[in-house]
């Protein structure tokens, strides 16, 4: 019998993996239909001068069906999608696209200044771009005594 080190994570490294590949596939319905309750999608990447937050929300039809907030370094979005047609309840047959409320709450990486925001809408894609503000760090003198 040959020998092998010991090894004390080598047991969690393959408990996380069978976890990991337990989660992903057993619970993707779960994950599919948390996402379709209102929850979105949102990507944050910063600049030299701008904060830059992308979210697909498909189905909005009017710019007073999404509000966009900034307060205290958090990004708010919120909206309604509304349905497009008149469908009978029993004329449908399956439904999973979400229609309803929807809100995201995200904290940005860097101070903004909410006057000098910009939000475009195109092809299902809501970016939202956010001047950053000056450092607002302030150096603290210690008295010595």
């Amino acid at each position: 019998m040959p020998l092998v080190p010991y090894e004390p994570f080598r047991q969690l490294d393959q408990m996380r993996r069978e976890m990991d590949q337990f989660f992903n596939n057993d619970f993707s319905a779960l994950r599919s239909m948390r996402q379709n309750l209102g929850n979105l999608s949102v990507d944050v990447y910063e600049t030299g001068s701008e904060v830059v937050a992308m979210c697909d929300i498909p189905g909005l039809e009017k710019k007073e069906d999404v509000h966009i907030d900034i307060e205290h370094n958090t990004l708010s979005i919120s909206g309604t999608l509304k349905k497009t047609n008149d469908m009978k309840e029993e004329q449908m047959h399956r439904q999973e696209r979400y229609v309803g409320r929807f809100q995201r709450l995200v904290t940005l990486p860097a101070n903004v200044s909410p006057d000098n925001v910009k939000a475009t809408y195109k092809n299902g894609v809501l970016e939202v771009h956010m001047q950053k503000q000056g450092e607002t760090k302030k150096r603290i003198d210690v008295e010595f005594h």
